[in-house]
């Protein structure tokens, strides 16, 4: 098996460094949490080996999430990056058949194709407002299905699956004795009803999450699995195991300290993306050269260059990144034409964010008035 790197990582902003760039619009999560704000208190912090698990008090906080679970059914994991690579190492052989909804983090199909899977994928059209088409998803999962793999509500488009959509794509996978993956990074991000986890719905639905989109905490790398299955979990912490043992021990007492102060740090977090949310939104409705879809969760938007918009789209980024400092996800980061590109509106203040859009414009009609 061997792996090739990711252009969404190879060309990520701290990759090509946070300081060249004054209007990150390019990230796919809120502003940064500082640790100071969690008052986290690691005096005589013993530096050991911790539960492969993860700590019983964070796996109680976790399971708290889902409806009638047990911590014992939650797996801490190294982000939402590991989990996915473990449920797909654990569950897949080559030559199997997996159902992948697309577009969505890269990592979701390609850690599949290179165990040497048959990928199907279940796209994602900004002509359906990027909704999930149920007739598709019947015809598309069959007997030999491993998994069907989805992110709710998705990266990069923002689009949300309704609980009645979720529980009928559940229905699917039951009556084909498979898998639904289900990476719910930005779960806490719905900007409507809630949804229930999957994982709270079905044995056969597993979910995936992490502190690292909705709460601010990449840096600190905490992520988990969810299923109501003791086989599966023993199975995923068998891989783990082998990957890294444990988790950091000072990394989950932080994470301790944020779950028990979300309500505080949600609160927070949806008014600043509330807010940025209207600013997107009312960029939108003037810019005659894009098409979009409005998101409906996540701080995520996938608008595409117009047909008939005449531009050399290698020029477009390069005018935008390098004379206005301004980054945005190319298409490219998923698999996708470079006439779409992601747009992050959480993790900006609210005046880099209306700065950063305005460069958008202007570097769209720069280069479409080029020579």
């Amino acid at each position: 098996m061997k792996f090739d790197r990711m252009l969404i990582e190879k060309e990520s902003p701290e990759e090509y460094g946070y300081q060249k760039i004054k209007h990150n619009l390019s990230e796919s999560s809120v502003k940064d949490i500082n640790i100071d704000d969690l008052h986290v208190n690691l005096k005589n912090f013993l530096l050991c080996y911790g539960p492969h698990k993860g700590k019983k008090e964070l796996r109680e906080l976790i399971a708290e999430e889902y409806e009638n679970f047990s911590p014992e059914h939650v797996l801490v994991t190294n982000g939402a990056a590991e989990a996915l690579f473990i449920v797909a190492l654990s569950l897949l052989e080559t030559g199997d058949h997996v159902v992948i909804e697309h577009p969505n983090y890269p990592s979701n199909y390609r850690v599949p194709k290179f165990i040497g899977c048959k990928i199907v994928p279940l796209e994602l059209r900004l002509e359906n407002k990027f909704e999930v088409d149920l007739n598709e998803l019947e015809n598309l999962v069959t007997r030999k299905t491993k998994f069907v793999s989805l992110t709710n509500p998705n990266n990069p488009t923002g689009s949300v699956i309704s609980e009645k959509t979720l529980k009928e794509i559940i229905r699917i996978v039951e009556s084909r004795d498979c898998y639904l993956v289900s990476d719910e990074t930005y779960h806490d991000l719905t900007f409507n009803n809630q949804l229930p986890h999957a994982a709270s719905l079905s044995s056969k639905a597993i979910s995936i999450s992490s502190l690292s989109k909705a709460y601010g905490a990449p840096g600190i790398r905490i992520g988990h699995i969810a299923v109501r299955d003791n086989a599966l979990i023993e199975s995923f912490l068998a891989l783990k195991e082998h990957i890294n043992i444990c988790n950091s021990v000072v990394d989950e007492e932080i994470a301790i300290a944020l779950l028990e102060n979300k309500n505080k740090i949600m609160k927070n977090v949806k008014n600043h993306v509330k807010t940025n949310f209207g600013i997107l939104k009312d960029w939108l409705k003037v810019q005659k050269g894009l098409e979009y879809v409005e998101p409906k969760g996540g701080v995520v938007c996938f608008p595409r260059i117009k047909n008939d918009v005449q531009l050399k789209l290698q020029a477009f980024y390069e005018v935008l990144l390098e004379k206005y400092s301004t980054m945005v996800g190319r298409g490219r980061w998923f698999d996708m034409d470079d006439k779409y590109f992601r747009i992050g509106y959480g993790w900006p203040s609210k005046e880099s964010l209306k700065r950063g859009l305005e460069n958008i414009t202007r570097a769209l009609e720069e280069v479409k008035n080029a020579d």
